[in-house]
């Protein structure tokens, strides 16, 4: 792309939705790589309290633009996307390594039943409502290929995730109605590849595989950028 045609104004914003346990900084690379391609992108910082709360959160954030959107959701950000992508300025969804829940599911209902063999994440026992996980584990369950200060920070400022999010279930998924891309993260030790397989063909979207793990957005910028790219000039 032209340096000149790089710095026009795409006619579709972009708008990053991270997941549990993090905030929206992960995205910086991502963010950087859209900005550069002449993309108006922005990035929720959910409280990831509540459902209700990041879906009201992530919808002001769509609100605040006079186009249509690209809503981009990381893990348990694909629950938030599923929900409030059916605001109208939304044109298409990207999941990336995501939940992908159908009518009535949530987190907790999705992870209740791992197949044989499957990792178990090193989350802790709730305190007070809210989930952490293991900081010795983080690193090697949630960000394996990250440059291991990066993983570190990661795990020493994890965001307080709230059983209320991780309970909350999603009313219409978005998915339904609208175009979906997802890119299925082949190291994850965090959401197993088959269940993310299984929910990208359940919402009919298309997929893209990259070998990374569940922190594949921190670790391979480029390929998540090139995904989401594709996701708005195929909704023009």
């Amino acid at each position: 792309m032209s340096t000149q045609k790089s710095n026009q104004q795409q006619s579709k914003a972009i708008v990053l939705v991270h997941g549990g346990f993090v905030d929206g900084s992960g995205w910086a690379g991502v963010y950087s790589i859209l900005k550069k391609k002449g993309y108006d992108v922005l990035i929720v910082q959910n409280p990831t309290k509540s459902l209700a709360d990041d879906v009201a959160v992530t919808k002001a954030v769509i609100a605040s633009q006079d186009r249509e959107v690209i809503l981009v959701g990381h893990s348990y950000g694909g629950v938030v996307i599923s929900e409030a992508g059916n605001d109208p300025r939304v044109a298409g969804l990207v999941y990336i390594a995501a939940f992908a829940p159908d009518k009535g599911e949530s987190v907790a209902s999705l992870i209740a039943n791992p197949p044989p063999g499957a990792p178990v994440p090193p989350i802790l026992p709730p305190k007070d409502g809210y989930l952490f996980l293991d900081r010795n584990k983080f690193a090697a369950s949630f960000a394996a290929d990250v440059e291991p200060e990066t993983a570190s920070f990661m795990a020493d400022s994890q965001v307080p995730w709230g059983l209320d999010a991780l309970q909350g279930a999603v009313s219409e998924p978005a998915w339904k109605t609208k175009p979906s891309h997802y890119l299925v993260a082949s190291d994850d030790k965090m959401i197993p590849p088959p269940a993310q397989r299984a929910m990208a063909g359940r919402a009919k979207a298309q997929v893209t595989e990259v070998p990374g793990s569940h922190a594949v957005y921190v670790s391979k910028p480029m390929e998540v950028a090139k995904l989401i790219e594709k996701a708005a000039n195929s909704c023009n």
